[in-house]
């Protein structure tokens, strides 16, 4: 059985070892954090559609979008020029709690990754992408979805938090 002994290494191999440890420590960690969805600002870029706000009730909602093409209790759908879709998700006490856009091929005015989330999205291999944002102060998050293909889908979402 062999035994090492601190004692024998001499102390600028220990000192170094030292820093190496500590410095992955801390490079790891950083990756940790980075790589958690924090919110990039105290208040979203992007924080209602045509007025439409997270928590707005459902009267005002439906006043500022017009009639829905499909009206329900907890959910409205509208279409807009068949190119854009979007679906108003309301609770039982009547407010908005999330809003789901999806712009389609030949949708105007779409907005940009950038415009919504902050920055760019990391694209997959397929060309689809995907981010999330929170605001934990204003209460909901907000996300921009891309999908595959050559007639790309863009959702941008914006959820109530419930805590």
């Amino acid at each position: 059985m062999s035994c090492v002994s601190l004692g024998l290494l001499p102390r600028r191999v220990i000192n170094l070892s030292f820093v190496f440890f500590v410095a992955i420590a801390l490079l790891a960690a950083r990756a940790a954090v980075s790589y958690a969805q924090k919110p990039t600002a105290e208040q979203p870029l992007f924080s209602d559609f045509k007025g439409v706000r997270i928590g707005m009730s459902t009267d005002e909602a439906r006043k500022k979008l017009g009639s829905p093409r499909d009206k329900g209790d907890d959910q409205d759908f509208y279409l807009y020029n068949d190119t854009q879709a979007v679906q108003v998700f309301y609770d039982k006490a009547k407010t908005v709690t999330a809003i789901s856009i999806d712009y389609m091929s030949g949708a105007n005015a779409i907005p940009t990754p950038k415009d919504v989330v902050g920055s760019e999205p990391e694209t997959k291999a397929d060309g689809s992408a995907y981010k999330l944002v929170r605001y934990p102060k204003a209460g909901f998050w907000v996300s921009y979805s891309k999908t595959a293909g050559n007639s790309p889908t863009i959702t941008i979402t914006l959820q109530k938090i419930d805590h």
